[in-house]
């Protein structure tokens, strides 16, 4: 049973190794149990390195770490592709004893190249985009960006002995949105431990103008003041740019200031309407903006009375700005705001109130004459009560006439 242990406890242990070009790879062998018996490492030609502590190959790379019974260590430096292969470690037994450990060597692939750009490009071209790397083992993996978003790339890969050239194409239609866009082909290997090789490539691209006029106010009011600024795009950039009104020359240069491309109106009148057109140009072409300009009446403001009324406050239900609650609170109107519709229920209820002044007027009237009403009975009348005609009547009336008298003297 000892003789059977001792035998499998003499069999050498090897592990394989990876090691980018031009570092350093360390070959170990191990023997459990040994009986003196000297280890021997070798490499892919079968040559052999050390035998126990003893140098068999001069190569100053070679260099012996550890040499015992049971372990014999060697370190290579400055790894080459050369070295890559099997390397045997051996037990000299009888019979003798092998493990095989396999020594892979990893090229790193060369900082890449952008080939196929030259600048200017000119909007409209058709542009291929090639990257280019070389020397990688194994094939290196190439992307392509536009501004950190990743686009697809038509890959190619080319063997060069025991590395590899890889390519990518991108083939491009330029226009004016590529002008300052930053392609960058990003390279990933297994030998790039957490970083990678990239290059980038900024476009520039050369474009006609187009024009766009931005105005300071939405709906100019005479005596505002009006500021239009022309904003012309392209490259190479078109300055300077042309302002003209109707077709001709800009009138009253005292009034209306041209600084560059900003035409300002100090203060607008009607003699201002008109289609003002701002034109640029570069080498690639010429192209115009226009804004038509219609200055509306300022609203008029009535003069205050000497007891003015109270102001009414806002209504606070929605948003209000600190321009609208100073115009509130201070009865002070705004003198660029256009006048509001007419206030229908104020006038309805001036109306209601005439109508019920009116109506009450003649309630009061009508009872005043109802209080004050009587009867009076003419002369004719009190002589007809017992006449049979109306000549009568009218004798009897001067009788009671006379009567009366008489009364008036008897009572006196």
């Amino acid at each position: 049973m000892l003789g059977i242990f001792l035998c499998h406890g003499q069999f050498p242990i090897v592990q394989n190794m990876t090691v980018t070009e031009g570092g350093i790879a360390n070959l170990t062998c191990r023997v459990e149990h040994n009986d003196n018996t000297s280890l021997q490492w070798s490499n892919p030609a079968q040559q052999t390195l050390f035998f126990g502590d003893k140098k068999a190959l001069r190569d100053n790379r070679i260099e012996l770490v550890r040499a015992t019974s049971q372990e014999l260590t060697i370190n290579i430096s400055e790894v080459t592709l050369a070295d890559e292969g099997m390397y045997t470690c051996s037990l000299f037994t009888m019979p003798v004893k092998t493990a095989k450990a396999f020594l892979t060597v990893l090229s790193m692939p060369k900082k890449p190249e952008i080939n196929g750009l030259t600048k200017p490009v000119l909007e409209g071209d058709q542009i291929t985009l090639t990257c280019v790397t070389s020397g990688s083992k194994p094939a290196a993996d190439v992307r392509w960006f536009k501004n950190e978003k990743e686009i697809k790339g038509a890959k190619e890969v080319n063997a060069s002995g025991k590395t590899f050239t890889v390519k990518s194409s991108l083939q491009l239609l330029v226009n004016r949105h590529d002008d300052g866009v930053a392609y960058t082909c990003r390279v990933d290997h297994v030998a790039l431990i957490a970083t990678h090789e990239e290059t980038t490539q900024v476009l520039e691209v050369h474009y006609a103008p187009y024009v766009e006029i931005k105005h300071s106010i939405p709906a100019p009011l005479e005596g505002q003041y009006l500021k239009l600024e022309c904003v012309p795009h392209g490259n190479p950039s078109p300055d300077p740019v042309l302002w003209t009104k109707d077709g001709g020359e800009l009138p009253d240069l005292d009034r209306v200031i041209v600084e560059g491309r900003e035409l300002t109106f100090m203060s607008l009148n009607k003699t201002d309407n008109g289609t003002y057109r701002c034109e640029a140009t570069n080498h690639l072409g010429t192209s115009h903006a226009e804004y038509k300009l219609v200055v509306k009446d300022a609203p008029t403001t009535s003069s205050q009375s000497t007891t003015s009324p109270a102001p009414t406050l806002p209504d606070t239900t929605g948003p209000l700005d600190s321009k609208h609650l100073n115009s509130a609170v201070t009865g002070n109107r705004d003198p660029n705001a256009l006048p509001g519709p007419p206030d229908h229920a104020l006038i309805g209820g001036i109306v209601a109130v005439v109508v019920f002044a009116t109506l009450c007027l003649i309630i009061v009237l009508g009872r005043y004459l109802a209080r004050h009403k009587g009867t009076y009975l003419t002369n004719e009348a009190k002589g007809a009560d017992d006449a049979p005609d109306a000549d009568t009547a009218i004798i009897n009336a001067d009788g009671n006439h006379a009567h009366a008298e008489e009364k008036k003297e008897y009572f006196i």
